[in-house]
């Protein structure tokens, strides 16, 4: 079921980017062949060494809907990938691109009720659900206007007005975005490689006034990622610590620029002296804290190559 429009049916296609995760891709590429509306399926694969980009070359199809792979030279990491993608789709003619990671999995009717938006929004998204208990969000929800965070589908559902929560979104996870946006505040930043690039994306579509919500009845579910945050600062906060160092770099990197260029300058230092105080007391790391400050110093200095060497 489409809104309400004026005109023709918008061009829809699906952007999807994926590494080294076949059988969760072949998933989710079956579901999308079984979604109405698309007009065509792309997908971005970074240079996966998993047989992800000879399957894609055998596939010319997802049920009825065409699908197209593109296997890039090398990693480029998400931010590269929906860089890269998105700028397929609107090459390809797509008035609104549906954007996506390779280990969601949209519910049959999520194109539809998101489309029930069209006239109204510009960048939104589903709720995004873990697969394992679907009445439990995977990412948490600050409410707009406070500081509640709730966890449960049944409390955000019942915070949304007219089926929709406005002023917030989880990019890169089912988000539709519409062509006239791509065209005013253009593609996400590569560069940042991954954490951060689709932040740094929504905030520069609300600088640009675009119209952003999460629309309540349209669900993506999504393998849990744990509990996001370590408490610190007895219990006032909480710091994304990632046993990855590859993550890590480009938390700090990317946060902080991000922070810098949207919040400002002093937003910036906190987040700074928020690092240096969980690395030092809540947990004593000094070779966490000397790659911390190194990813910072890089993010000022517009420097965005030096997690290249955590890629294996």
């Amino acid at each position: 079921m489409y809104a309400v429009t004026t005109g023709p049916l918008p061009r829809i296609v699906a952007v999807v980017v994926t590494f080294n995760r076949l059988p969760l891709l072949e998933k989710l590429v079956a579901r999308l062949g079984e979604i109405d509306g698309l007009a065509e399926v792309l997908v971005v694969d970074n240079a996966s060494s998993d047989g992800t980009g000879e399957w894609l070359a055998g596939r010319p199809t997802t049920g009825e809907v065409p699908l197209a792979g593109r296997t890039l030279a090398t990693n480029r990491g998400g931010a590269g990938g929906f860089h890269d993608g998105l700028a397929w789709a609107i090459d390809r003619g797509a008035d609104l691109v549906w954007l996506m990671d390779d280990d969601g999995l949209p519910d049959v009717d999520c194109l539809d009720q998101l489309l029930l938006e069209t006239d109204n929004l510009d960048f939104w998204g589903p709720l995004v659900v873990d697969e394992a208990d679907p009445d439990r969000l995977v990412f948490p929800i600050r409410l707009p206007g406070g500081t509640r965070v709730v966890h449960a589908v049944d409390d955000v559902r019942r915070a949304a007005r007219q089926d929709r929560i406005d002023g917030i979104v989880i990019p890169f996870n089912g988000v539709l975005v519409t062509k006239e946006l791509v065209d005013r505040i253009g593609l996400p930043r590569e560069e940042f490689f991954i954490w951060g690039d689709d932040h740094e994306y929504r905030l520069r579509a609300e600088e640009a006034g675009a119209r952003v919500a999460t629309v309540v009845t349209a669900t993506v579910r999504h393998p849990s990622v744990g509990n996001l945050g370590t408490p610190m600062m007895f219990g006032r906060t909480t710091y994304n610590d990632s046993p990855s160092d590859l993550k890590h770099y480009c938390m700090a990197r990317n946060n902080l620029v991000n922070l810098r260029d949207y919040r400002g300058p002093l937003h910036a230092l906190a987040f700074v002296v928020k690092t240096a105080w969980f690395y030092t007391f809540t947990r004593p790391s000094l070779s966490r804290l000397r790659l911390s400050v190194g990813a910072m110093r890089a993010g000022i200095a517009g420097d965005f190559d030096g997690h290249r060497r955590f890629l294996r």
